[in-house]
């Protein structure tokens, strides 16, 4: 049963660092850094914006509008720490 929740907070982990680093390319696509004619460019951020979209777009639902702002990714980081949290520290000591 380990090998279960490991492997399940390895996917929560990897996909905190995916949401982490389409926030930092939505930046950097947004001020003009990275060059958006650039066909690898485009189809990591093409990447990027499906692997979140579908997660981010129903806390955005639920978010007040903030102007430019969006929040949505740090609402999501903290339900997969929560989540994390929940896991190992109710879940597995009642498992194991």
């Amino acid at each position: 049963m380990l090998a279960v929740f490991q492997t399940i907070d390895l996917a929560l982990n990897l996909y905190t660092w995916v949401l982490i680093g389409s926030a930092i390319f939505s930046w950097l696509y947004a001020f003009n850094v990275i060059n958006s004619s650039n066909q690898f460019v485009n189809s990591v951020g093409r990447f990027l914006y499906n692997v979140t979209e579908p997660v981010l777009r129903p806390i955005r639902r639920f978010l007040p509008d903030l102007g430019g702002i969006d929040i949505s990714p740090i609402v999501l980081l903290l339900i997969i720490f929560f989540l994390r949290s929940l896991m190992w520290n109710t879940l597995y000591p009642l498992v194991a």
